[in-house]
């Protein structure tokens, strides 16, 4: 019974308590350091460009994704069924693999050409990877709950 709890019960939240019930605070969040990635790999320089594609790719995908689902939740489109809970928890794990995956790759290209940009150019890199270390926690911890929720329900 405390798995439930802590996530914030079996159900999902609708209207402005999804911004105050956790794991579903995680939203707001990610949303903020999704689009950071999001804005530091479009600003960046592409010396790898299949590898900053998937990052670019993972970080849109997400930020429009957890928008809709933000949005959805907060119109009560889930109506409380519990399909919307295996949704949840579905996305939220899938998000977590892609945003490691990225975070990954965004590392290996920063250490890979670390010689060849600027100061400035390379803080750049390096904030984009931090950033997005940061998402994939998010993403990570949002899963967990998800989950937890996801069986309690």
């Amino acid at each position: 019974m405390a798995p439930a709890a802590a996530s914030g019960g079996s159900t999902l939240p609708s209207g402005f308590s999804v911004f105050t019930t956790f794991p579903d605070l995680l939203f707001a969040f990610e949303f903020v350091f999704g689009g950071l990635v999001w804005i530091l790999v479009a600003s960046s320089l592409v010396p790898i460009p299949l590898i900053q594609g998937w990052v670019m790719f993972v970080s849109v995908f997400c930020f429009v994704a957890t928008t809709t689902l933000l949005i959805l939740y907060i119109i009560n489109a889930h109506g409380g069924e519990t399909s919307w809970v295996t949704l949840d928890a579905a996305y939220n794990c899938v998000a977590a693999l892609f945003y490691l995956s990225a975070s990954v790759l965004e590392a290996l290209a920063t250490i890979l050409t670390r010689d060849g940009y600027t100061y400035k150019q390379y803080h750049e890199n390096i904030s984009a990877v931090v950033f997005s270390y940061v998402a994939t926690l998010l993403y990570v911890t949002h899963a967990v709950f998800s989950l937890i929720r996801w069986k309690s329900s």
